[in-house]
């Protein structure tokens, strides 16, 4: 079977917008959460924003795509270069501004009035052309980054909620595998900061009022981030042949569905230990073998309790494990990439990264509360989603 490595990381988020920079961050523990307000009718909250407003998917695609060729030493056009790149909410933002465009031309003179608005362009994109809303249609985001790295192959663009990130390297890894591609650029890219994502949380009651603390008794839900994870995966034989840095090699996935519930997880957790076991399989390891699990860690009841349950049910107490979401924020469907990103690094460096926000652990698990060197030569990431996704991958030293 061809062995697929990754050459190149881009990696932007609240911490900064350059790897190296976002690590030692990281492992100092440091948190970009902040109360921010960026909707005045919804309040002060903590969010993981990467400005001072909320970011455009647009532009963070365009940051991390130039940032991962340059990492990974390659130029455009690459014709032949796969990509994979997906999202959970895309290009939401733009859909939630042209319906409130459209409610407020429907609307009394008055509400718009209140709303501030005097002008009404015929395009509801104002600026653009009239077929403008076809460029913020979901798949879009991948249809521009292969429009920027010129590429005529093979483009897909992955939804499955926050396990979109470990999809989108499944799938990029099948591509290599089945010779259909040398090398593909994937990962996920998220700017969920919207008055529709906000809300949507809040109604369901996952929203934290002050921070992100994963795995800690007085966890009080998750913290919405933005984000995005973008490598360059190649054969290893494509790398060799062009003298590339290697980060790591991926060693299988495992992707499984509960068929349970929109929101809930199945409380057993049956499908995300055969998500993990289709992992091991596939990687040819057994369990003895994990020196590191980056959880999905997203600080709500539910997922921390589920998830610490399938870990102790599959290891033992000796495996190391955290979230970095008390850092980043949750940043939905980029949230595996992201967290691939961090295990490459802590594959690179020999350092586990850190629980920030771990205070109190509940669980009965060797998490780690501040980063320290460790031995790691092969690790997991998981990634559970709204709907019951649930993504494993397996990475390891090349």
């Amino acid at each position: 079977m061809t062995t697929v490595v990754i050459t190149g990381i881009g990696l932007v988020c609240s911490l900064g917008a350059s790897v190296e920079d976002i690590w030692q961050k990281l492992i100092a523990s440091y948190s970009g959460i902040k109360l921010h307000q960026p909707f005045p009718e919804l309040g002060r909250l903590p969010l993981s924003l990467i400005g001072k407003q909320p970011a455009q998917v647009r532009t963070l695609t365009q940051q991390v795509v130039s940032s991962v060729l340059r990492d990974a030493g390659l130029v455009p056009p690459l014709p032949n270069c796969g990509v994979v790149i997906g999202s959970s909410r895309s290009h939401q933002a733009s859909w939630e501004k042209m319906a409130r465009q459209m409610y407020l031309r429907s609307g009394r003179e008055e509400e718009r009035e209140s709303a501030g608005i005097t002008e009404y362009p015929d395009s509801l994109f104002s600026g653009h052309s009239p077929i403008a809303w076809l460029d913020n249609l979901p798949h879009m985001n991948a249809i521009a980054a292969a429009r920027q790295i010129g590429a005529t192959g093979v483009v897909l663009a992955p939804m499955a909620a926050c396990a979109t990130g470990i999809w989108a390297i499944a799938q990029a890894a099948l591509l290599i595998q089945s010779g259909q591609c040398q090398q593909v650029i994937a990962g996920a890219v998220e700017a969920p900061i919207t008055p529709l994502s906000i809300t949507g949380f809040q109604q369901i009651g996952a929203l934290a009022k002050t921070g992100a603390y994963p795995f800690d008794r007085q966890r009080e839900g998750l913290v919405l981030g933005e984000g995005a994870a973008v490598f360059v995966l190649e054969s290893a034989e494509s790398a060799l042949q062009r003298q590339a840095k290697i980060y790591g090699q991926i060693l299988g996935c495992g992707l499984t569905a509960d068929a349970y519930h929109v929101t809930s997880i199945e409380p057993e957790g049956r499908s995300a230990i055969a998500a993990v076991k289709q992992c091991l399989l596939h990687s040819h390891l057994n369990k003895s073998h994990i020196d590191y699990i980056h959880a999905h860690g997203t600080a709500t009841l539910q997922n921390d309790r589920v998830e610490s349950s399938v870990i102790q049910r599959l290891f033992t107490q000796s495996v190391a494990v955290s979230s970095t979401k008390g850092a980043t924020g949750h940043t939905l469907g980029a949230s595996g990439a992201v967290g691939i990103a961090f295990t490459l690094m802590a594959l690179k460096h020999q350092i586990l990264p850190p629980c920030v926000g771990l205070k109190q652990p509940e669980f009965d698990l060797d998490l780690v509360k501040t980063a320290r060197e460790s031995q790691i030569q092969h690790a997991l990431c998981f990634s559970f989603g709204f709907g019951g996704q649930n993504a494993v991958v397996a990475l390891s030293q090349y």
